[in-house]
């Protein structure tokens, strides 16, 4: 890291996670409804239809369409005729959110040596309160979110933003996020240092790291 002023941070598989599981939060509230799947089999069918999305641009019809698709043949009435509004509304509450323990000492080291830090995230208009509620927000100058930009990663439109924000000369701006498309080729692309996030994965190449303590 060459230089490196100021740095900006995906969120989601970066600096939380849903918990226990985003199975196990449609679990809890789709079972108030009487549909009754174990959480790991909903955590599956939500990754399948996460891959098969299309043009996502975090909006709460996106959101809406996404839960149908995840419970397409679990139930006569779809999510977005019934509980759809409160899991929408439960993502928005803290104790569905696991903070990594590496974040917080992280970005103490970082902020006591001056670095200036940032958010870059596709997230929906869920996020600045979330990020106030769980105590991240005042660790951050800016948080340009995906909804309110109308660009997600990896359109250099949302990094541009941050970019012109911040002030600075991108190349002295590293992003760090655990997609290799979204985070780190559109950091790459919009001319910024990056790292990949591998939390899971082995650490096989120079821009991937395991660790977000690796940025200190």
């Amino acid at each position: 890291m060459d230089d490196v002023k100021a740095i900006t941070f995906d969120v989601g598989g970066t600096l939380i996670e849903p918990w226990p599981s985003v199975g196990h939060v449609y679990e809890e509230v789709a079972s108030r409804h009487g549909v009754r799947v174990k959480p790991e089999e909903l955590t599956r069918r939500f990754v399948v239809a996460w891959n098969r999305k299309e043009n996502f641009s975090y909006t709460k019809d996106d959101w809406a369409a996404l839960v149908d698709d995840t419970f397409i043949g679990l139930t006569t009435i779809l999510p977005s005729q019934s509980f759809f509004e409160e899991l929408y509304s439960r993502f928005s509450e803290p104790d569905c959110w696991h903070m990594y323990r590496d974040v917080i000492p992280t970005l103490t080291t970082l902020n006591e040596r001056g670095v200036r830090l940032a958010v870059i995230s596709n997230w929906d208009i869920r996020l600045r309160p979330l990020l106030e509620i769980i105590g991240l927000a005042d660790w951050f100058e800016s948080i340009h979110v995906s909804s309110e930009i109308g660009k997600t990663k990896p359109d250099l439109g949302i990094f541009q933003a941050a970019i012109n924000s911040i002030g600075l000369p991108s190349s002295q701006i590293l992003h760090v996020g655990d997609s290799e498309l979204e985070d780190y080729q559109g950091a790459q692309a919009a001319g910024m240092q990056t790292r990949w996030l591998c939390r899971n994965g082995n650490v096989s190449e120079d821009h991937t790291i395991n660790s977000l303590v690796s940025l200190t």
